[in-house]
């Protein structure tokens, strides 16, 4: 039964979703603080992490960037809800790490189908989580970077590096295509289908992420390389 952290201080709020994910047939863990949420996820690991972004104790920003970081949620998905719908405050979430966005106050049928959306893409097969089109996936091995995809595991230069589900798909497509140059219009088609909230912005935002993950200097990038006034794409072989 998958695991869901519910981060959330309004307790109607919490409470409604709480009975909507157990409907689904999921386990909630449900906390109406930053701080103790912040102790949780250090330790214990979810299927998905739902985060309010206004939070006492610790802000539901500086929550996903900790949780980002290190710790057993590293690569877990997060789908941030927020009482604002600016696209500036989409765009922080997205920065923070959030893989969704959904703005208060939502119906909670679309709020069900992201979060279904969101538990089938970690569960994917890396492959498909990878550009959607390459069936299984297949094993990579591109300068120094190992991609497995049955495990959805990757190693950059012999060292295990956690990826989120949307760091992952970016990585996969790319090294599956050494040299091959991706407008990032091409990437939100691939990495985010049919998710129209997303902005050419938020491509630029998860290169900066994978590159901190994989790239052994970020102000000099050797593996996801930017092709100026036309997209990124990996280093040719």
């Amino acid at each position: 039964m998958p695991h869901v952290l519910v981060v959330e201080d309004d307790p109607h709020i919490r409470d409604l979703i709480a009975l909507h994910l157990g409907l689904e047939g999921l386990e909630c863990t449900l906390i109406g603080d930053g701080r103790e949420a912040l102790d949780r996820v250090s330790g214990t690991a979810f299927d998905l992490v739902v985060l309010d972004l206004m939070l006492p104790g610790v802000d539901g920003l500086t929550l996903c960037k900790a949780l980002r970081r290190t710790g057993a949620n590293m690569a877990t998905p997060v789908l941030m809800l927020t009482a604002r719908g600016e696209e500036s405050d989409k765009v922080l979430g997205l920065e923070s790490g959030a893989d969704d966005y959904l703005a208060k106050p939502f119906g909670i049928r679309e709020f069900v189908a992201r979060v279904r959306a969101l538990l089938r893409r970690s569960r994917a097969p890396a492959g498909e989580a990878g550009d959607g089109r390459t069936g299984a996936g297949r094993p990579l091995t591109v300068h120094g970077v190992d991609i497995d995809p049955a495990r959805r595991r990757v190693w950059v230069r012999g060292h295990d590096v956690d990826l989120t589900t949307q760091e992952f798909k970016l990585l996969y497509l790319l090294a599956s295509h050494p040299g091959i140059v991706f407008s990032r219009e091409a990437l939100l088609a691939r990495v985010w289908p049919g998710q129209t909230f997303v902005t050419e912005r938020s491509v630029d935002t998860l290169v900066k992420r994978l590159r901190k993950r994989i790239e052994a200097d970020t102000e000099s990038p050797a593996l996801v390389l930017t092709v100026w006034g036309a997209g990124y794409k990996f280093a040719d072989v």
